[in-house]
């Protein structure tokens, strides 16, 4: 399995942009699909985007279509959520996660999760 370290978190205004960063290690990192979900206080974790193994599908809950863009990089063991035009709305944890299929939205396909990043947007 994978180990799955997130970062790129923090507190910004609405309109504002971040990048999170996720880095695997211990894993065929390039055999695995990936996947972000996001989990605000109080709230079950949801699925935010995913991509495939390869990075030929990827997938946008419809909150963020538009706002946010999910890619990798197999060489660097990588996969990155780009997030544009964040509201308030967005505040929650971030958290990474491998899955063995090809690609997935459900939360209970993936097997390996990160710790979480916090990503805050204020008004």
């Amino acid at each position: 399995q994978v180990q799955l370290v997130e970062s790129g978190g923090g507190l910004v205004q609405a309109g504002d942009s971040l990048r999170l960063s996720c880095v695997a290690s211990g894993g065929t990192f390039s055999s695995y699909g990936m996947g972000w979900f996001r989990q605000a206080p109080g709230k079950e974790r949801k699925f935010v985007a995913s991509i495939s193994v390869r990075g030929g599908s990827m997938y946008y809950v419809d909150s963020v279509k538009g706002r946010f863009t999910i890619s990798r990089d197999d060489a660097a063991h990588t996969v990155y959520l780009q997030m544009d035009s964040l509201k308030p709305e967005d505040t929650a944890v971030y958290y990474c996660a491998a899955t063995r299929s090809h690609v997935s939205k459900l939360l209970a396909e993936y097997d390996c999760w990160g710790r979480g990043t916090q990503v805050t947007v204020s008004s």
